[in-house]
């Protein structure tokens, strides 16, 4: 079973379904089910995720602004239109060089 705010065959700007949040980091999800699910983190500038590690693996795709992504201790650069994937379990932290939106793609295997 799908969990969602969404109705299906609706169309939606991805970006405009989060915003960026003074007071902190925010946190929409599209949809999630067992086996994973999709969701934006908006990210206001110098906001940071500190090291953490995701239940599934990942498709990190920047929507906009750029972010510093740190992963097994190497720093990956992202910007607008840029994506990484990473596995299950790996620590991970993020910082927002500028106003970013990110979408996250998981996947449990």
């Amino acid at each position: 079973m799908i969990n969602t705010e969404y109705k299906f065959g609706e169309v939606h700007v991805l970006a405009n379904q989060i915003e960026n949040g003074e007071d902190k980091v925010h946190f929409q999800n599209i949809f999630n089910n067992a086996n994973g699910g999709v969701s934006l983190i908006g990210f206001k500038a110098g906001q940071k995720l500190d090291t953490h590690t995701a239940p599934a693996e990942v498709m990190v795709t920047i929507l906009e602004g750029d972010i510093e992504f740190t992963m097994l201790d190497k720093i990956h650069h992202l910007k607008a239109g840029e994506f990484l994937l990473m596995g299950e379990g790996v620590p991970h932290s993020v910082s927002a060089l500028s106003d970013a939106k990110v979408m996250l793609v998981k996947v449990k295997a």
